[in-house]
Protein backbone atom coordinates (compact mmCIF):
# COMPACT_ATOMS: atom_id res chain seq x y z
CA UNK A 1 0.00 0.00 0.00
CA UNK A 2 0.88 3.36 -0.59
CA UNK A 3 -0.51 6.82 -0.06
CA UNK A 4 -0.41 9.79 -2.25
CA UNK A 5 1.03 13.00 -1.76
CA UNK A 6 0.81 16.00 -3.75
CA UNK A 7 3.61 18.39 -4.91
CA UNK A 8 3.78 21.53 -6.43
CA UNK A 9 6.59 21.01 -8.36
CA UNK A 10 8.61 24.39 -11.19
CA UNK A 11 6.67 26.25 -12.58
CA UNK A 12 3.75 25.02 -10.72
CA UNK A 13 3.43 21.51 -12.25
CA UNK A 14 1.69 19.21 -10.31
CA UNK A 15 3.58 15.80 -9.20
CA UNK A 16 2.33 12.62 -7.43
CA UNK A 17 4.43 11.03 -4.76
CA UNK A 18 3.91 8.21 -3.01
CA UNK A 19 4.93 7.31 0.42
CA UNK A 20 5.17 3.58 1.25
CA UNK A 21 4.24 2.07 4.28
CA UNK A 22 2.80 3.27 7.61
CA UNK A 23 1.90 6.76 7.65
CA UNK A 24 3.15 9.43 9.88
CA UNK A 25 0.82 9.27 13.18
CA UNK A 26 -0.08 12.49 13.09
CA UNK A 27 -1.11 12.08 9.52
CA UNK A 28 -5.21 11.39 9.65
CA UNK A 29 -5.26 10.54 5.53
CA UNK A 30 -5.83 6.78 4.89
CA UNK A 31 -3.62 4.64 2.64
CA UNK A 32 -4.52 4.14 -0.69
CA UNK A 33 -3.54 1.21 -3.38
CA UNK A 34 -0.56 2.24 -5.16
CA UNK A 35 -1.49 4.41 -8.53
CA UNK A 36 -4.85 4.03 -8.08
CA UNK A 37 -7.61 7.02 -9.13
CA UNK A 38 -6.13 10.28 -7.61
CA UNK A 39 -7.03 10.57 -4.14
CA UNK A 40 -7.24 13.96 -2.48
CA UNK A 41 -4.44 16.04 -1.88
CA UNK A 42 -2.81 14.91 2.10
CA UNK A 43 -0.65 16.97 4.34
CA UNK A 44 3.00 16.90 4.41
CA UNK A 45 4.83 16.88 8.10
CA UNK A 46 5.38 19.82 9.87
CA UNK A 47 8.46 18.77 11.31
CA UNK A 48 11.48 17.26 8.67
CA UNK A 49 12.26 13.62 8.79
CA UNK A 50 15.24 12.05 7.50
CA UNK A 51 14.45 9.64 4.90
CA UNK A 52 14.71 8.45 1.41
CA UNK A 53 13.68 9.95 -2.04
CA UNK A 54 13.25 7.54 -5.06
CA UNK A 55 13.88 8.91 -8.62
CA UNK A 56 12.87 7.08 -11.45
CA UNK A 57 14.22 6.86 -14.83
CA UNK A 58 13.13 8.39 -18.24
CA UNK A 59 9.73 6.55 -19.00
CA UNK A 60 9.87 5.05 -15.81
CA UNK A 61 7.58 5.93 -12.47
CA UNK A 62 7.31 5.59 -9.39
CA UNK A 63 5.80 2.42 -8.72
CA UNK A 64 9.14 0.44 -10.44
CA UNK A 65 10.58 1.74 -6.64
CA UNK A 66 7.88 -0.21 -4.92
CA UNK A 67 9.68 -3.39 -4.02
CA UNK A 68 12.42 -1.20 -2.85
CA UNK A 69 10.42 1.32 -1.11
CA UNK A 70 8.37 -1.53 1.10
CA UNK A 71 11.82 -2.90 2.63
CA UNK A 72 13.17 0.57 3.24
CA UNK A 73 9.85 1.65 5.35
CA UNK A 74 10.63 -1.31 7.48
CA UNK A 75 12.95 1.63 8.64
CA UNK A 76 13.24 4.54 7.47
CA UNK A 77 10.32 6.84 5.86
CA UNK A 78 10.64 6.17 2.12
CA UNK A 79 8.95 8.06 -1.43
CA UNK A 80 8.99 7.54 -4.76
CA UNK A 81 8.27 10.59 -7.29
CA UNK A 82 6.67 10.49 -10.39
CA UNK A 83 8.50 13.39 -12.02
CA UNK A 84 6.92 15.99 -14.31
CA UNK A 85 5.59 13.88 -17.70
CA UNK A 86 5.72 10.93 -15.62
CA UNK A 87 3.35 8.37 -14.15
CA UNK A 88 0.75 10.11 -12.15
CA UNK A 89 2.13 13.24 -12.57
CA UNK A 90 1.24 16.47 -14.23
CA UNK A 91 2.24 16.28 -18.43
CA UNK A 92 1.57 19.86 -19.56
CA UNK A 93 1.92 20.43 -23.05
CA UNK A 94 4.13 23.89 -22.10
CA UNK A 95 6.04 22.84 -19.26
CA UNK A 96 9.82 22.89 -19.28
CA UNK A 97 11.66 19.28 -19.48
CA UNK A 98 15.31 21.16 -18.42
CA UNK A 99 17.36 19.71 -16.16
CA UNK A 100 16.81 22.81 -13.41
CA UNK A 101 13.10 21.68 -13.52
CA UNK A 102 13.58 18.09 -12.40
CA UNK A 103 16.21 19.63 -10.13
CA UNK A 104 14.02 21.88 -8.80
CA UNK A 105 10.73 19.59 -8.88
CA UNK A 106 13.08 16.73 -6.38
CA UNK A 107 14.03 19.75 -4.11
CA UNK A 108 10.78 21.32 -3.72
CA UNK A 109 9.35 17.44 -2.75
CA UNK A 110 11.86 17.42 -0.11
CA UNK A 111 10.52 20.81 1.22
CA UNK A 112 6.70 20.09 0.75
CA UNK A 113 7.11 16.02 1.79
CA UNK A 114 9.06 16.88 5.24
CA UNK A 115 12.22 15.25 4.18
CA UNK A 116 15.43 16.37 5.59
CA UNK A 117 19.05 14.77 5.73
CA UNK A 118 17.72 12.78 3.04
CA UNK A 119 19.39 10.03 1.04
CA UNK A 120 18.73 10.10 -2.79
CA UNK A 121 18.31 7.28 -4.79
CA UNK A 122 18.37 7.40 -8.09
CA UNK A 123 17.83 5.46 -11.51
CA UNK A 124 19.43 6.57 -14.67
CA UNK A 125 17.65 10.22 -15.56
CA UNK A 126 16.46 10.04 -11.95
CA UNK A 127 20.41 9.82 -10.62
CA UNK A 128 21.71 13.01 -12.79
CA UNK A 129 18.54 14.48 -11.30
CA UNK A 130 19.93 13.14 -7.38
CA UNK A 131 23.64 13.86 -7.83
CA UNK A 132 22.53 17.40 -9.13
CA UNK A 133 20.35 18.38 -6.68
CA UNK A 134 22.81 16.65 -4.21
CA UNK A 135 25.56 19.10 -5.43
CA UNK A 136 23.01 21.91 -5.24
CA UNK A 137 21.53 21.44 -1.74
CA UNK A 138 24.25 19.94 0.24
CA UNK A 139 22.32 21.12 3.69
CA UNK A 140 19.15 18.92 2.39
CA UNK A 141 20.90 15.72 0.99
CA UNK A 142 22.80 13.34 3.54
CA UNK A 143 23.61 10.48 1.06
CA UNK A 144 22.98 9.21 -2.63
CA UNK A 145 22.85 6.22 -4.78
CA UNK A 146 23.54 6.42 -8.08
CA UNK A 147 22.37 3.37 -9.97
CA UNK A 148 23.03 2.48 -13.47
CA UNK A 149 23.89 6.63 -14.95
CA UNK A 150 26.88 7.85 -17.34
CA UNK A 151 28.53 11.09 -16.48
CA UNK A 152 29.72 10.80 -20.19
CA UNK A 153 28.12 12.30 -22.70
CA UNK A 154 26.49 10.81 -24.83
CA UNK A 155 26.00 12.72 -28.40
CA UNK A 156 23.66 13.54 -30.93
CA UNK A 157 23.68 9.60 -32.15
CA UNK A 158 22.13 8.47 -29.04
CA UNK A 159 19.32 10.93 -29.38
CA UNK A 160 19.20 9.86 -33.07
CA UNK A 161 18.57 6.15 -32.36
CA UNK A 162 16.35 6.84 -29.46
CA UNK A 163 13.91 8.71 -31.62
CA UNK A 164 13.96 6.12 -34.67
CA UNK A 165 13.22 3.80 -31.21
CA UNK A 166 10.26 5.17 -30.18
CA UNK A 167 8.84 5.46 -33.68
CA UNK A 168 9.44 1.56 -34.32
CA UNK A 169 6.88 0.94 -31.00
CA UNK A 170 3.92 -1.41 -32.34
CA UNK A 171 1.26 0.93 -30.37
CA UNK A 172 -1.12 0.88 -29.03
CA UNK A 173 -0.33 -2.19 -28.19
CA UNK A 174 -3.81 -4.44 -28.49
CA UNK A 175 -2.96 -6.38 -24.90
CA UNK A 176 -0.59 -6.04 -21.82
CA UNK A 177 0.78 -9.43 -22.71
CA UNK A 178 1.72 -8.07 -25.96
CA UNK A 179 3.30 -5.12 -24.38
CA UNK A 180 5.28 -7.74 -22.52
CA UNK A 181 6.35 -9.83 -25.38
CA UNK A 182 7.25 -7.09 -27.38
CA UNK A 183 9.89 -5.01 -24.83
CA UNK A 184 10.59 -8.27 -23.34
CA UNK A 185 11.62 -10.05 -26.62
CA UNK A 186 10.98 -8.66 -30.22
CA UNK A 187 12.12 -4.97 -29.36
CA UNK A 188 15.45 -5.16 -31.50
CA UNK A 189 17.03 -3.16 -28.36
CA UNK A 190 16.71 -6.71 -26.52
CA UNK A 191 19.98 -8.78 -27.00
CA UNK A 192 18.38 -11.99 -25.24
CA UNK A 193 14.57 -12.62 -23.46
CA UNK A 194 14.16 -10.45 -20.89
CA UNK A 195 11.03 -11.08 -18.93
CA UNK A 196 11.72 -8.21 -16.55
CA UNK A 197 12.03 -5.61 -19.03
CA UNK A 198 8.52 -6.38 -20.23
CA UNK A 199 7.03 -6.36 -16.76
CA UNK A 200 8.81 -2.77 -16.83
CA UNK A 201 7.08 -1.50 -19.65
CA UNK A 202 3.56 -3.10 -19.05
CA UNK A 203 3.79 -0.87 -15.60
CA UNK A 204 4.04 2.33 -17.59
CA UNK A 205 1.04 1.66 -20.12
CA UNK A 206 -2.47 2.52 -19.94
CA UNK A 207 -5.54 1.42 -21.66
CA UNK A 208 -7.27 3.62 -23.88
CA UNK A 209 -9.97 3.32 -26.73
CA UNK A 210 -7.46 1.80 -29.24
CA UNK A 211 -5.42 -0.15 -26.67
CA UNK A 212 -2.66 0.17 -24.68
CA UNK A 213 -0.35 3.23 -25.09
CA UNK A 214 2.30 4.52 -22.58
CA UNK A 215 1.16 7.18 -19.65
CA UNK A 216 3.78 9.69 -21.12
CA UNK A 217 4.12 11.56 -24.54
CA UNK A 218 7.04 10.02 -26.25
CA UNK A 219 8.41 13.69 -27.37
CA UNK A 220 8.48 14.68 -24.04
CA UNK A 221 10.77 11.97 -23.34
CA UNK A 222 12.90 13.66 -25.96
CA UNK A 223 13.00 16.87 -24.79
CA UNK A 224 13.73 15.49 -21.53
CA UNK A 225 16.70 13.83 -22.47
CA UNK A 226 18.16 16.11 -25.15
CA UNK A 227 18.71 18.35 -21.76
CA UNK A 228 21.17 15.73 -20.88
CA UNK A 229 22.84 13.62 -23.34
CA UNK A 230 24.88 16.34 -25.03
CA UNK A 231 27.05 17.51 -21.98
CA UNK A 232 29.21 15.60 -19.80
CA UNK A 233 28.16 15.59 -15.83
CA UNK A 234 31.69 15.13 -14.59
CA UNK A 235 31.56 18.77 -12.77
CA UNK A 236 28.74 18.22 -10.79
CA UNK A 237 29.74 15.16 -9.20
CA UNK A 238 33.00 16.68 -8.01
CA UNK A 239 30.55 18.91 -6.17
CA UNK A 240 29.09 16.26 -4.05
CA UNK A 241 29.71 16.29 -0.91
CA UNK A 242 27.87 13.74 0.89
CA UNK A 243 28.67 10.19 0.99
CA UNK A 244 27.64 8.54 -2.55
CA UNK A 245 27.44 5.30 -4.24
CA UNK A 246 27.84 4.06 -7.82
CA UNK A 247 25.98 0.79 -8.57
CA UNK A 248 25.69 -1.11 -12.11
CA UNK A 249 24.51 -4.01 -13.70
CA UNK A 250 27.41 -6.08 -14.99
CA UNK A 251 25.43 -6.00 -18.04
CA UNK A 252 23.79 -2.13 -17.70
CA UNK A 253 24.30 0.50 -19.53
CA UNK A 254 27.33 2.20 -17.35
CA UNK A 255 30.82 0.77 -18.14
CA UNK A 256 32.99 -0.78 -14.96
CA UNK A 257 35.31 1.83 -15.95
CA UNK A 258 33.09 4.64 -16.37
CA UNK A 259 31.80 3.42 -12.58
CA UNK A 260 35.07 3.40 -11.45
CA UNK A 261 36.27 6.73 -13.02
CA UNK A 262 32.70 8.62 -11.02
CA UNK A 263 33.63 7.07 -7.64
CA UNK A 264 37.02 8.35 -8.19
CA UNK A 265 36.16 11.89 -9.12
CA UNK A 266 32.93 12.29 -6.19
CA UNK A 267 34.67 13.49 -2.99
CA UNK A 268 33.64 10.38 -0.63
CA UNK A 269 32.25 7.38 -3.47
CA UNK A 270 32.03 4.40 -3.41
CA UNK A 271 31.08 1.06 -5.71
CA UNK A 272 28.95 -1.34 -6.20
CA UNK A 273 27.78 -3.52 -9.06
CA UNK A 274 24.79 -5.95 -9.45
CA UNK A 275 25.73 -9.62 -11.56
CA UNK A 276 22.93 -10.80 -13.91
CA UNK A 277 21.55 -7.37 -13.88
CA UNK A 278 21.57 -5.17 -17.09
CA UNK A 279 20.31 -1.32 -17.11
CA UNK A 280 17.02 -1.93 -14.78
CA UNK A 281 19.13 -3.14 -11.73
CA UNK A 282 16.76 -2.64 -9.24
CA UNK A 283 13.97 -4.31 -11.42
CA UNK A 284 16.08 -7.39 -12.97
CA UNK A 285 17.34 -8.63 -9.71
CA UNK A 286 16.10 -6.71 -6.35
CA UNK A 287 17.44 -9.27 -3.46
CA UNK A 288 21.12 -8.42 -5.22
CA UNK A 289 20.06 -5.26 -5.34
CA UNK A 290 19.40 -4.56 -1.90
CA UNK A 291 22.34 -6.54 -1.05
CA UNK A 292 24.34 -4.13 -3.27
CA UNK A 293 23.01 -0.74 -1.43
CA UNK A 294 21.68 -1.54 2.27
CA UNK A 295 25.77 -1.57 3.58
CA UNK A 296 25.42 2.04 2.49
CA UNK A 297 22.26 2.43 3.57
CA UNK A 298 22.56 1.84 6.95
CA UNK A 299 26.17 3.56 7.19
CA UNK A 300 24.33 6.92 6.21
CA UNK A 301 20.95 6.60 7.69
CA UNK A 302 21.86 4.80 11.42
CA UNK A 303 22.32 8.77 13.83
Amino acid sequence: MARRIDVTGAGGVRLAAWEFGDPPKNDPVKLVPEQAGSPEESPAETEPTPGVLLLHGLMGRASHWASTARWLSERHRAVALDQRGHGQSEKPPQASFTREAYVEDAEAALEQIGLAHTVLIGHAMGALTAWQLAAKRPDLVHGLIICDMRASALGAASQREWADWFKSWPAPFATLADVRKWFGEDDPWVERPNPARGEFYAEVMQESPDGWRPVFEPEQMLKSRETWVYDAHWEELAQVQCPALVVRGLDGELGRAEAQEMVRVLPRGEYAEVADAGHLVHYDQPEAWRTAIEPFLDGVLTP
